[in-house]
Formats: structure tokens, C-alpha cells, sequence
């Protein structure tokens, strides 16, 4: 496989960081095209330090660009916070998770076309891998593990009671009572969890993948690549941003977004709030660098956004979306 152009570095927009991408992309092909994926880990690894180079290569790039800087609005302590306390290292390291499910799909069908059959069977062992770890994210996210949790709850509460029947048939009163107290904290967890399903499987978005986003306090222009229902950053991460100050909190929806470089070069990516993004009222049609674009949507639409591949799109199981076609001007005249 040595040698092979990978067809997810293909660049889907010009522009001197897309340039720039591509001299990375090609610098790394030794790297990325190794006959074998010796094991997972490592793979990850060769993607964040593409991810870091990246960052890197960027940020000299835009070196002497102006840093987005404002004092967050929600009152409580002295401190000033900036954009980069929504920096987001998990929503990163997810993005590289799926250049690196992209790259082995595209290297696995390079060694069918040269049949390279077993190199091919190695490689599929190792995408699924990978899309088994992506499947878990996925239903963490979107609720399915707290549905499965429910269903598998309520048939231990059946078992449960079973039990507590024998007791009681038995007079072993203690057990039962035992067994009694355990089941109505169980109903209580189960209960929560369905409801945490539901929510989850209800909810809507105000924003779709590739649509960009203006930040309402820090002001920077960004685009949608990933949702969540609501925040999945750790506890730690959510004290340091003060999500707990947020209007809606840590429930509602959560983005991750590709932060222009020319508003802040060194954020990157952010996870942010719903509440705290607003959509603009006419097409923004502006020049907007990412190192990350070329890899996640196709290019521009006629309304400015971004088109999202097909893979992003089945990530988070968003439908293709439309622009609106705009009002023929001829056609109401002669009307």
C-alpha cells in the first residue's frame, strides 16, 4: 500500500489552510499508509499526532491573528473567562476517532482493488474495532444505553419479586424485607433511566451539521460537526466552563463546532451550549478556515453552509438537508 493517495485528505475547499492540510497530509503518508495496523492504540496515536501537527502548523500560520477575548456574562465569581474554556479535548480526540475510521475504510479498499486480500482482512478486524468503540459512544449519547439499562433493570425487579415471594412463602420475613427495599430503589433507577431514554430519543435541535454559528458572548463564527443531547463532558470540565450558570444547564443540547481560525487559532474545537448559539439571519457566504473541513463536509452550498458527508450524516443520524430553492424574480414579474 505504499504510496497510496488516501482519498479522505482529498481537498474539498482551497484556501492557504487547506494548503496547509494537504502539505501535512502528505508529509504523514508514511506514517498513515503502514502495511499493517499493528493495533488500536496505535492507530489513535498516529491520529492525534496529525491532529496536534495540524494544530500546530495553524496556529504559525495564524500567527498575529486577534484572539477572541470577553468576560463571561454569568455573574458568581471575579473571574474573566475566555472562548478557550469551551475547548473541548474529548470532542477533539472524537473527530480524530472518525478520520481514523474514514482513513482504514479508504485503505481497505485500496487493498481490495490492488487484492491485497489479507492486508484487507487485517484491516477490516481493526475498523471493527473501531466501530464497535464508535457504536458505544453513540448509544451513550443518544440514550440507547439508558434504554437498555431500563429493560434490563425491570427483569431484575421480576426476579426480584420472585424471590421475595419464596420468602414471604416461607416466612423469612427479613429476606423479603430486604429483598422489598431492594426493588423499590431499583423501580426508582429504572424509572429515572427510562425517562432519560425518552428525553433523549424526543429531542430536537436548533442546529444542524454544517449549518454555521455565531457564539453570542464570545462572538466568534463557527460550524456545526457533532451534537450531543445533552453536555457528555466530564464533571470537572463542566465546573471549569460554569455550565451549572447556564440558563438550561448541562441538559439541553450540546455541539461541537470547528472554531474559524481567524477568530481564535489556537481553540480549534469547542463544545458549546445550545443557549449560547445563534444562527444568522442572512446567508454567511465569508471565507472560513478550518484544518478540519476538508475531512468532514464536502464544501459549500448556495446558502453558505457546509455539506456534511454521508458518514457524518449516519454518525449522528441527521438527514441530508435541502437549501430552499429562492424565488424565481422572472416568474413573479411575468405573473
Amino acid at each position: 500500500m505504499r504510496g497510496a493517495i488516501i482519498s479522505t485528505f482529498s481537498l474539498a475547499n482551497g484556501g492557504s489552510c487547506g494548503a496547509a492540510a494537504a502539505a501535512l497530509s502528505r508529509s504523514d503518508i508514511r506514517l498513515l499508509n503502514r502495511r499493517y495496523v499493528s493495533s488500536l492504540s496505535e492507530g489513535l496515536d498516529l491520529w492525534r499526532q496529525y491532529g496536534l501537527r495540524l494544530q500546530s502548523a495553524n496556529s504559525s500560520r495564524s500567527k498575529g491573528l486577534g484572539r477572541v477575548r470577553a468576560t463571561w456574562l454569568f455573574r458568581g465569581n471575579d473571574k474573566g473567562m475566555d472562548a478557550n474554556l469551551e475547548r473541548s479535548e474529548t470532542a477533539n480526540e472524537d473527530i480524530l476517532i472518525f478520520f481514523f475510521q474514514l482513513d482504514l475504510e479508504t485503505r481497505i479498499q485500496y487493498a481490495l482493488n490492488t487484492e491485497q486480500f489479507d492486508v484487507a482482512q487485517q484491516l477490516r478486524e481493526k475498523l471493527a474495532e473501531v466501530e464497535t468503540q464508535i457504536i458505544k459512544q453513540q448509544e451513550a449519547r443518544r440514550g440507547s444505553s439508558s434504554k437498555s439499562e431500563a429493560q434490563d433493570q425491570a427483569l431484575h425487579i421480576l426476579r426480584l419479586r420472585a424471590d421475595m415471594q419464596k420468602a414471604i412463602d416461607s416466612e423469612n420475613y427479613g429476606v423479603a424485607a430486604q429483598l422489598r427495599d431492594e426493588i423499590t430503589k431499583l423501580e426508582a433507577e429504572s424509572l429515572a433511566a427510562s425517562a432519560k431514554a425518552l428525553a433523549y430519543a424526543n429531542v430536537q435541535y436548533a442546529f444542524r451539521l454544517g449549518q454555521k454559528v455565531k457564539h453570542k458572548i464570545f462572538g466568534y463564527r463557527a460550524v456545526i460537526c457533532g451534537m450531543d443531547p445533552v453536555c457528555c463532558e466530564s464533571s470537572s470540565w463542566m465546573e471549569v466552563a460554569n455550565v451549572d450558570k447556564l440558563s438550561q444547564g448541562p441538559n439541553q443540547p450540546f455541539y461541537q463546532v470547528l472554531v474559524d481560525v481567524h477568530a481564535d487559532p489556537n481553540l480549534l474545537v469547542a463544545y458549546v451550549p445550545e443557549e449560547n448559539l445563534l444562527a444568522g439571519e442572512e446567508p454567511d457566504r465569508d471565507r472560513f478556515d478550518h484544518p478540519y473541513l476538508s475531512f468532514l463536509f464536502y464544501g459549500m452550498d448556495t446558502a453558505g453552509d457546509f455539506i456534511p458527508i454521508k458518514q457524518l450524516r449516519e454518525k449522528y443520524g441527521r438527514p441530508r438537508h435541502e437549501v430552499p430553492a429562492e424565488p424565481n424574480d422572472d416568474s413573479d414579474e411575468s405573473a
